[in-house]
């Protein structure tokens, strides 16, 4: 047996080939549907003239921002799990993370089991790879809530097109509401400890309290260290994608205020919690609906999403899937990855 087939054998069932194609084909499709339903369908003549006018140097500028968000995320992925990870296994499994995210979006969590998993095969004890696990996802997506309270705020105060406090002010407030909700999961603790014939359902329960009350902490203790890869990838990461959407919209000669493109992107976001094949139809219509009732154009807006969820789509899946078949080639050998530290700490 070939050493590609011995690895595929031992991956998770979800991560085997054949799933792997099955998802694919699943996201391929629900994509080229979006996409026959914005060229044949009646009554999106103006989409369909958007879509043959665009400018081919924008979009470069567009998959070369998803790159940057891409390299972004392979960045802080190192630090928060382990300090002094190489390069080349950050890329390997930080890479295999996104590529699965592109096949099943649900705020990336599929990606992140891949990742547990494999840091769990080269030795990381299943505890720290859980706190750390729920670290790097609060760090990763709390750039998102940060930056709807702020926009929101100075949206309410004046900069931009005016809108009423229910499209600014009130999202802003729940999303403080919302970061002062995590930052104080900490207090509650880990709980009781369990009796000696716990069920399995009450030591899970006792399992993923303690890994979300000490991922928490965790969370502020590597922000608070100031780790430049760990604030750079982790805004970058956002930075770089809400500049794919800005430049897609400037790919059909369309200029929508930046607020409004950030404050449609971090709401419309939503729809990527849905376990959806490649996210396809939850992420496209929450952009497309928050962002004109944000008073974006609607075939404008039509054009650019669908051209945003193209480049989202293929290059991390393709980058990624580059990743991940090397990845297959070299797994982290047992022990490997057993004394890996965080960026807060020397110890793990």
């Amino acid at each position: 047996m070939s050493t590609s087939a011995r690895s595929d054998v031992e991956l998770p069932g979800e991560f085997q080939s054949a799933n792997l194609r099955r998802r694919l084909l699943q996201a391929i499709a629900g994509l080229a549907i979006l996409i026959a339903i914005a060229v044949f369908a009646p009554g999106l003549g103006e989409v369909r003239d958007k879509l043959s006018g665009a400018d081919p140097v924008w979009l470069a500028l567009a998959v070369a921002f998803e790159g940057l968000s891409f390299a972004s995320y392979v960045l802080m992925f190192g630090p928060v799990f382990c300090v002094g990870l190489p390069w080349r296994r950050s890329w390997q499994i930080g890479g295999s993370e996104l590529a699965m995210g592109a096949l099943v979006p649900a705020s990336g969590a599929s990606g992140l089991a891949l990742g547990a998993w494999i840091l769990h095969r080269g030795g990381m004890p299943a505890a720290r790879i859980a706190r750390r696990s729920v670290a790097f996802f609060l760090i990763k997506s709390g750039v998102n809530f940060v930056a709807v309270a702020v926009i929101g705020t100075l949206m309410f105060a004046g900069v931009g097109p005016e809108h009423s406090f229910w499209l600014t002010l009130f999202p802003a407030l729940l999303s403080v509401l919302l970061i002062a909700a995590v930052a104080a999961i900490p207090l509650l603790g880990p709980g009781r400890d369990l009796p000696a014939d716990a069920s399995r359902f009450q030591r899970f329960a006792s399992a993923t309290r303690t890994a979300i009350t000490n991922g928490t902490r965790e969370a502020g203790q590597i922000l608070r260290r100031g780790d430049l890869r760990v604030i750079g990838g982790s805004i970058g990461y956002w930075v770089f994608d809400n500049a794919v959407l800005w430049a897609t919209f400037r790919a059909f000669d369309v200029s929508v205020p930046l607020t409004v493109v950030l404050m449609g992107y971090l709401i419309g976001q939503l729809g990527g919690l849905l376990p959806i094949p490649g996210g396809i139809g939850g992420i496209d219509g929450g952009l497309i609906g928050t962002l004109i009732v944000y008073g974006a154009p609607a075939a404008a807006t039509a054009a650019a999403v669908l051209g945003y969820r193209v480049i989202l789509f293929w290059l991390p899946l393709i980058a990624g899937g580059v990743a991940f078949a090397a990845l297959r080639r070299d797994m982290p050998g047992e022990g490997e990855l057993a004394s890996c530290a965080p960026a807060m700490t020397q110890a793990g």
